[in-house]
């Protein structure tokens, strides 16, 4: 299946400039969302353990084995005072020894193998999920790209699922297995003392009252934290992505400032949470002193009244501690969790989203198409209510080239993203071969679809790999052909390693002709039956130009193209030119047809004529020359006029600016 760099084709002007968002922060702060309550999530941290069941049950037999050996050491120390130290029974010193040193060992081998059990299930479970992730947002719409940071979505596959290891590892059984061991030693409390269990209990039921409602404020912050650290991720990969013209317009300052705004947002949120966990262990330690005082003053007074002896006050001590020791476990533990759950509801949220080849009405399966392509009164909108194409109609035919023009926001990229299957139109139908695009598997129909960019994107690996990505079985022979063809042999041949080459992040290595180059060879090998051009040439010099014309006469030779013109004089061959302007088809015909009509077409190719003959005037030739060579003979009128007189004036400003 041929895969696409998930450049989009949407409009830049339709776009909203979310990476600004974070220029200042105050003016949109980061609040804590309401997200599902912890057992409302049950069902997905089931279906999670589900597959894993085996491994849970060892790890929880391990656990148990662990905690049972746990009791053998708080239980002998009674024996150790009361029957060795004060009665003298010294025969039972070894056995008791050995009961301890027993126990001791085998806690400390299901210790270790707990870990290595769960503890690696736990990042082989995170591993999974990550590529689970990856591979379900990697067959989202383009839609859901264009509203969602790449660097949002990194972090959503990388760092949201982190925290599940808690949901699995040690932490969770560790958890359990305190809960356990507190029941077993509460067990021994209330059958040793009912009067100071009772009043331990009543203090550790308080503060578990106060412990719940503590985690109901810290769960939003938590919730809150993943969200401002995509925001901040995002930022900053943009700013490193775009780090030339950070520099062209030395904003590195302002950078620092963007940055430490996302920063100091998320040292806020992780300081709360702090604050909040200090104040929860604040209590446990608190809570624990006025338990083992008022156990003291209570134990001593039974020993006074010989109810008690001094072993049974150790051991119930010590019991005592079992009892509490978890409580304080919740402290840090139910944090954890508490992050895992946060995490989890966040990474279920993107598995939500419909990926674009699961629409049900996708059915029908295209074999090799011949190509015509057909708009029946198209009508699609980005948003609701917010149109940006209007019955739209016309049709391609096999071995043609149809190209698109217009004013930027005029619908051209759009049209283009209908033709590729990025998007389903709101109203009216995209046929290919006379099939609804709307019903047809997407596998079978991009696979026959080529694109080639006006920016175009190289991955970070040999010039061969970049070439070969539509068909990475190709022979070498085929690869090195399409080079030739697209004129990559040129330059590839004179470096060092030559076709394997490393281009760089996004081909950095190579000049953008290099890289237009590469991306036009990588649409000759897929060989595809519909090919979309967006001003495919705009990277090359005059010379490279001419020579790429060639392959590009090859590569659209017997194809269906679609070509998006900035330059009007690349088009004049095409079959057919559609004029868009606001959403809408004003006019549509040949180059000749078309000039020859005197209409929009005609002012669109005249205005770039002479705007490119006289672009490099001097400031004292603007006025003149500019408005003379924009005059087409024979045809003034004043709407031309104005428009030359505001194009004047645009360029006198700008040039007067710099002066």
């Amino acid at each position: 299946m041929r895969r696409y760099s998930g450049v989009s084709l949407r409009n830049d002007s339709k776009a909203v400039p979310r990476s600004l968002r974070m220029a200042d922060n105050r003016a949109e702060p980061t609040k804590p969302e309401k997200g599902k309550q912890p057992w409302k999530l049950l069902p997905d941290v089931l279906a999670l353990l589900k597959p894993r069941r085996g491994i849970i049950v060892l790890g929880f037999l391990l656990m148990v084995v662990n905690r049972v050996a746990g009791l053998v050491l708080p239980a002998s120390t009674k024996y150790l005072i009361d029957n060795v130290f004060i009665k003298g029974e010294h025969h039972l010193l070894g056995w008791i020894v050995f009961a301890v040193l027993g126990a001791t060992l085998i806690q400390g081998v299901t210790s270790y193998e707990l870990t290595q059990v769960m503890s690696k299930s736990s990042q082989r479970l995170i591993a999974e999920l990550r590529l689970k992730v990856q591979a379900h947002v990697g067959r989202l719409p383009v839609a859901y790209y264009d509203a969602n940071k790449t660097g949002v979505l990194v972090s959503r596959i990388m760092s949201d699922v982190e925290g599940v290891r808690n949901l699995l590892g040690t932490g969770l059984i560790d958890f359990v297995g305190g809960i356990m061991t507190a029941s077993f030693a509460l067990i021994y409390l209330f059958r040793t003392s009912v009067t100071m269990t009772a009043a331990a209990s009543a203090g550790l039921i308080v503060f578990g009252i106060g412990l719940s409602r503590a985690f109901k404020v810290i769960r939003p912050i938590y919730r809150a934290r993943p969200k401002i650290n995509a925001e901040v991720t995002g930022r900053l990969t943009e700013s490193l992505g775009g780090v030339r013209v950070v520099k062209g317009y030395h904003a590195e300052e302002r950078e620092e400032k963007v940055f430490f705004g996302g920063v100091q947002r998320l040292l806020d949120n992780v300081l709360k949470t702090l604050t909040a966990t200090s104040l929860m262990s604040l209590s446990a330690t608190v809570l624990m002193g006025l338990i083992s005082g008022g156990v003291m003053w209570m134990g001593a007074n039974q020993i006074f009244a010989h109810k008690m002896t001094p072993g049974g006050f150790v051991t119930y001590a010590l019991f005592l501690g079992m009892l509490i020791a978890p409580v304080a476990q919740i402290t840090s533990i139910g944090p954890q969790i508490t992050e895992a759950l946060a995490g989890l509801e966040r990474t279920r949220e993107v598995m939500a989203e419909t990926p674009e080849d699961r629409d049900p009405a996708r059915t029908v399966r295209l074999e090799r198409v011949e190509g015509r392509v057909a708009f029946e009164n198209v009508g699609f909108a980005y948003d609701t209510n917010k149109p940006v194409l209007y019955d739209i109609n016309f049709q391609s035919d096999p071995d043609t080239v149809t190209a698109l023009v217009g004013p930027s926001g005029a619908g051209k990229s759009t049209i283009i993203g209908l033709i590729a299957a990025f998007y389903v139109p709101t109203s009216g139908r995209v046929l290919v071969d006379g099939v609804d695009l709307a019903t047809v598997r997407l596998d079978s129909y991009r696979t026959q679809l080529g694109v080639v960019l006006q920016e175009s994107f190289l991955f970070d690996g040999t010039i061969r790999d970049n070439v070969a990505f539509g068909r990475p079985d190709a022979s070498e022979e085929e690869i090195l052909a399409a080079c030739r063809i697209a004129r990559v042999d040129e330059f590839a041949e004179t470096f060092e390693k030559k076709y394997d080459t490393i281009v760089g992040e996004r081909g950095v290595k190579l000049s953008g002709g290099q890289k237009q180059r590469v991306s036009i060879a990588r649409a000759i090998l897929a060989d595809p039956r519909i090919l979309i051009l967006d001003e495919a040439t705009s990277s090359l010099d005059s010379e490279s130009e001419a020579l790429i014309q060639e392959g590009l006469r090859y590569l659209m030779r017997g194809r269906t193209t679609f070509v998006i013109a900035h330059r009007l004089s690349t088009i004049r061959r095409a079959n057919q030119i559609l004029v868009l302007e606001a959403g809408r088809i004003i006019e549509r015909g040949t180059h000749e047809s078309l000039y020859a009509a005197g209409g929009r077409y005609y002012d669109l190719y005249t205005k770039q004529h002479g705007l490119q003959a006289n672009l490099f005037l001097a400031p004292g030739e603007v006025a003149t020359d500019l408005e003379e060579s924009q005059q087409p003979s024979g045809r003034e009128g004043p709407q031309n006029g104005q428009a030359d007189g505001g194009l004047s004036e645009a360029i006198r400003l700008l040039r007067g600016s710099q002066s």
